[in-house]
């Protein structure tokens, strides 16, 4: 079974972005988006950025993920 988690883009490096999703950061690819900036929200699966998200959207399903 694959999850893909919600993460915040801290900082854009290339190709790669560090990101966060509560106290855990990861370098992860973005080439699958057009434009990430810092402070977009993204879908994360195996290590790649595979979506934009709507950050009201992201954060309640970051919320909903720490209290299981």
């Amino acid at each position: 079974m694959c999850l893909a988690i919600p993460m915040k883009i801290l900082k854009i490096e290339g190709d790669r972005a560090i990101v966060s999703a509560g106290r855990v950061e990861r370098r992860i690819g973005i080439n699958f988006l057009s434009n990430p900036r810092i402070g977009d929200y993204v879908m994360v699966h195996a290590g790649f950025a595979i979506e934009k998200l709507d950050p009201k959207k992201a954060e309640e399903t970051l919320k909903l993920l720490e209290s299981i």
